[in-house]
């Protein structure tokens, strides 16, 4: 990234303009669900918005009516949904996790993991940040927990910093699926 700090900070346009875009790694199920999501909004939700606008619209005085404001408001926040969706996906870099291997954690790596103090079994998938959900097992690439086992081999010990404090797991599983 150029060094903006000589010209007091003030950015050109033509340098942003032409600053590689970041990819945003995700796996193939992370995509299609996105995928799913903006279609979602684009062809259902979308629709109806308009159409309450419409109905609140006949309504009459636009200023004192709650019913446009609150349809408006949705409008606001399905588009702006969609623009991030739309962005997300353009800049998506799909991995196959079906044609990973090897016993080393990095993205898509699912990790069978041993509390070294309570031999409590945790299994987690190492995901892109769009897709995390710690309850169904999926976490984000940079969370505390990801990063701490990012690049580490079967059999090792790592210690995680978390908000209920430090904890060290052992790496029992790693596989690929």
């Amino acid at each position: 990234m150029p060094d903006f700090s000589a010209r007091g900070g003030f950015v050109c346009f033509w340098e942003v303009k032409n600053r590689p875009m970041e990819k945003i790694p995700m796996t193939a199920g992370g995509h299609a669900a996105l995928e799913i999501e903006l279609k979602h909004r684009q062809q259902a939700e979308r629709p109806r918005i308009i159409e309450a606008i419409s109905e609140a619209r006949a309504h009459g005085d636009l200023s004192e009516n709650a019913e446009y404001h609150a349809a408006k408001e949705q409008q606001a926040l399905n588009e702006g949904r969609i623009a991030e969706l739309e962005d997300k996906l353009s800049r998506a870099e799909i991995i196959d996790v079906a044609k990973l291997t090897g016993d080393t954690v990095m993205f898509g790596a699912t990790v069978k993991l041993i509390d070294e103090d309570t031999e409590e079994e945790r299994v987690w998938q190492i995901v892109g940040d769009m897709e995390a959900d710690a309850k169904a097992g999926r976490i984000s690439i940079s969370s505390p927990m990801a990063r701490a086992l990012i690049g580490k081999k079967l059999g090792t010990s790592v210690e995680v910093v978390t908000p209920k404090g430090a904890r060290s797991y052992e790496i029992a599983a790693v596989r690929f699926a």
